[in-house]
């Protein structure tokens, strides 16, 4: 219900000689008298000015005030005695006023309000004192608006509301003034000055037309003065209302005088500063009015200005949970956007600075489910054997039960390709109710990933793991951490020291990020590192995390896989039916064993893939066809096996011995082969081997000739033969010390010309003094030794405690052989059977 000062009004004129009975508006082409006024002639240019004789001043502070008026809200405006304005009316309730009063004796109070954003001010929105007016004209304006022209008459004090509709009306009393002597030297000093100040604002103001220095100068009241100067300065509302308010002249005098130095300091300074810039304007200050004056258009257009983005951030940041030393560093870094230019790069910088805090979420953790029968039902889904992982999952979620302030455990699983690890973070997730992060660290080689770029560099950015934090929306997520053994070291630092603070549950309640310039807690984030192989990863590093080692599935594992998930999943991502593609059990294993040759399931999937895409092609052909895929039809599938490697090779050829080795997809088996031709005792050895695995053939052949009478063989033999050790599949790396009596096996099976113990395979570490010591990669071997047939193994004695933590289902079929010397090695391994076609050498 708000009334607004029309812009183009600028004061108003009253001419001496017409007593205050008439209002003239001064135009460049014209002079109207208000008596023939019309809305039309209210142009643009036109510019009202008020002048009032201290015979008129006399004749109002004489007139009386009714006991109870009208009261008129006005918003963002405040009327003075003698001082007249033209009011718009829009709400009801004013128009229904106006007309009451316009037809009546023409007074009404009017009263500004303490907000002037309230549509329909109640009593309490208004201030106490207010004017009394009277209404002068009322125009219809040709939008339809109603326009009345008021002129200020005395002041009074509301004692108390009478009724509110349909407009208000109060009891009021007059507000006397103290006013001081004529011949006060101090009043008079303060009106001149007023006056002197007033001619020196409306000169240096251009926007000010030149008319007021007219009226300014003819005013004789001096009250009116103040008043005039007062109403048609540039202050607040609740400025003016403390003017208005005050009783004393000459103090009401000297708020005014205070008020227009301080206006005319501020519009010298901006004089100042037009003459220098005027001078002196480089491109980027041109640019930057330039976007001032965009920026108001946009603001005008009804777009979102920059105060409004800071305002928008702080009110934003009120509703963050973080603590006072981050609140406080937020704080500072917003007011030096708020000083900023903000069409300079750096604007840009800090905004977005700004808008990493405001998203990052600071103390803010999901709710973990302590519900253990559904994690366990949840992992089991998900994967199949991970016996140990789970293990470990449910007894964190059990404890975590217990005690809700533990922190997060910090667990590395290690294994082969393929066999989960990775997707086993997704379930933990889903089991703990978390929410699920992942990075991969393959390749990485520069330390500000991790702890990001400082934010004075160009494209300078956060860590990876505040990234992944960001986008995870809680402070607690599961956070895998994956390829961490693939790390790497280059000129930009080493990321794998900097995982250190990532990973040490001391350290990371605090871990610092460069670009976020502040510490980020960690401590409730579940990390979970995934690698191939430890060998590569800092031992510093290994030291922060729990090793649970992730070994390679049997077949039996992989036939159960691939029949519960790797085939359904491929169905319905082939756009078949559930019942489209049948694979029995005998078909799968085949699938498994004759097409595939890794630790994990990966190549199965491309496998079972190949075979569904077939079955898509006749299902889009309409060909007709078997839903189940039998063993005799799986060659014209997929072509004939193509992997026969791994399996056992007869004991028809002497020096020829079955090894057990572990490579990153997991176990295998090698062959050691030797050969024996005549010659002066040299030891040739092939296949790509590396220097350990050299260390162990020499030390096989000396082992041999220190013991050649135990084991039967002539002193002289070995200076009149030549020795060869060859591994096959010259293009692959080996290396490693567990092919030791494997290799002192097959010289001594080629020197004796006898058989090795059918399907009989071996690892261990061999000494000069004939110990055989204890060798990793236990499992895998194992795995590796059941998919080639193998019956027997022959380990260290020291392997057994390795033996006992292997679940039975993998030591089904096999007997081992726990060895510490190489003479028990020998005895089992060696018959003494000699082969056929024997010839001596």
């Amino acid at each position: 219900m708000g009334e607004e000062k029309i812009a183009f009004i600028v004061n108003a004129l009253y001419d001496k000689a017409d007593k205050m009975a008439h209002l003239y508006i001064m135009s460049r082409t014209k002079i109207l008298s208000l008596e023939n006024l019309l809305p039309q002639d209210l142009e643009d240019e036109a510019d009202l000015i008020p002048l009032m004789t201290t015979d008129d001043e006399e004749a109002i502070q004489k007139e009386p005030i009714p006991e109870e008026l009208p009261i008129l809200p006005l918003k963002n405006t405040v009327l003075f005695p003698g001082v007249v304005i033209p009011i718009t009316a829009s709400r009801d309730r004013s128009i229904k006023l106006i007309k009451a009063v316009n037809s009546g004796n023409k007074l009404l109070g009017v009263v500004a309000q303490q907000k002037g954003e309230t549509k329909l001010p109640s009593p309490d929105d208004l201030f106490q004192k207010g004017t009394l007016a009277k209404v002068l004209r009322v125009l219809k304006m040709p939008d339809g608006n109603t326009t009345i022209i008021l002129q200020g008459k005395k002041r009074f004090e509301t004692l108390e509301f009478l009724s509110e509709q349909p407009y208000l009306i109060a009891k009021v009393a007059n507000l006397e003034e103290i006013r001081p002597e004529d011949a006060d030297p101090n009043f008079s000093a303060i009106i001149d000055s007023i006056r002197d100040l007033a001619l020196k604002i409306i000169a240096q103001n251009p926007e000010i037309p030149s008319e007021a220095s007219f009226a300014i100068k003819n005013i004789q009241s001096n009250a009116f003065l103040v008043n005039f100067v007062s109403s048609n300065m540039d202050m607040t509302v609740a400025e003016k209302q403390d003017i208005l308010e005050q009783d004393n002249l000459e103090q009401r005098a000297l708020m005014c005088l205070k008020q227009m130095n301080v206006e005319y300091q501020k519009l010298s300074l901006k004089n100042d500063i037009q003459t220098k810039v005027r001078h002196d304007l480089d491109q980027q200050q041109r640019e930057y009015f330039l976007h001032q004056q965009m920026k108001t258009i946009q603001e005008e257009l009804g777009g979102v200005s920059y105060d409004e983005e800071v305002h928008e951030m702080r009110e934003r940041s009120k509703t963050k949970t973080w603590d006072d030393k981050v609140a406080k560093h937020f704080n500072k870094e917003l007011a030096k956007l708020e000083r900023m230019n903000p069409q300079v790069a750096e604007y840009s910088v800090q905004r977005n600075y700004l808008d990493l805090y405001l998203d990052l979420p600071w103390n803010t953790f999901s709710k973990d489910l302590f519900d253990l029968n559904r994690a366990q039902k949840i992992l089991d889904r998900d994967h199949f054997g991970l016996d140990k992982v789970k293990q470990r999952i449910i007894e964190h979620l059990a404890v975590l039960k217990l005690r809700n302030d533990m922190k997060s455990p910090i667990l590395c699983l290690v294994g082969p390709p393929g066999v989960g690890k990775t997707s086993l973070g997704k379930s933990i997730a889903e089991a703990l109710g978390r929410k699920y992060v992942r990075i991969s660290l393959g390749g990485m080689r520069d330390e500000a990933e991790i702890r990001g770029h400082r934010k004075t560099y160009i494209g300078a950015m956060p860590g990876r793991v505040v990234q992944s934090i960001k986008k995870a929306t809680t402070s607690n997520p599961v956070f895998v951490l994956d390829e961490l053994d693939k790390l790497a070291e280059s000129a930009h630092g080493d990321p794998s020291s900097a995982m250190l603070e990532v990973l040490d549950p001391e350290q990371n309640t605090d871990f610092y990020d460069n670009y976020l310039e502040t510490g980020y807690d960690l401590s409730k984030v579940m990390f979970i590192a995934t690698a191939n192989s430890l060998s590569t990863i800092q031992p510093a590093l290994r030291d922060r995390m729990e090793i649970i080692e992730v070994s390679g599935y049997t077949v039996e594992e992989k036939v159960q896989i691939g029949l519960r998930y790797l085939l359904p999943k491929q169905v319905a991502e082939h756009g078949l039916e559930k019942a489209a593609v049948k694979l029995p059990k005998a078909t799968m294993q085949q699938l498994v064993s004759g097409y595939t040759r890794e630790s994990g399931v990966r190549g199965l999937d491309k496998q079972i893939a190949k075979i569904v895409r077939h079955y898509a092609m006749l299902e889009a052909k309409d060909t007709p066809r078997e839903t189940k895929l039998e063993v005799a039809e799986l060659e014209a599938v997929l072509g004939p096996a193509k992997l026969l490697r791994d399996s056992y090779e007869n004991n028809n050829v002497a020096g020829v011995v079955t090894g057990l080795a572990w490579t990153r997809v997991g176990g295998d088996i090698l062959f050691i082969e030797s050969l024996i031709s005549k010659g002066n005792g040299a030891l040739s050895i092939t296949g790509n081997l590396g220097k350990v695995m050299k260390e162990s053939a020499t030390i096989s052949l000396q082992y041999i000739k220190a013991h050649a009478d135990e084991l039967g063989i002539e002193p002289d033999f070995f200076g009149k033969h030549n020795f060869h050790i060859h591994v096959p599949e010259g293009a692959t790396p080996k290396d490693g010390p567990s092919a030791g009596i494997t290799m002192i096996t097959s010289l001594v099976s080629s020197i004796l010309q006898r058989k090795v113990k059918n399907r009989v395979a071996m690892t261990g570490e061999i000494t000069l003094r004939g110990k055989v010591l204890p060798v990793g990669g236990i499992k895998e071997k194992i795995l590796a030794a059941k998919r080639a047939n193998i019956k027997e193994i022959i380990l260290s004695d020291k392997n057994q405690a390795d033996i006992g933590e292997i679940p039975e289902r993998y030591l089904k079929g096999l007997r081992f052989h726990y060895v510490s010397s190489i003479d028990e090695v020998l005895s089992i391994a060696i018959t003494k059977q000699r082969v056929s076609g024997t010839k001596k050498a």
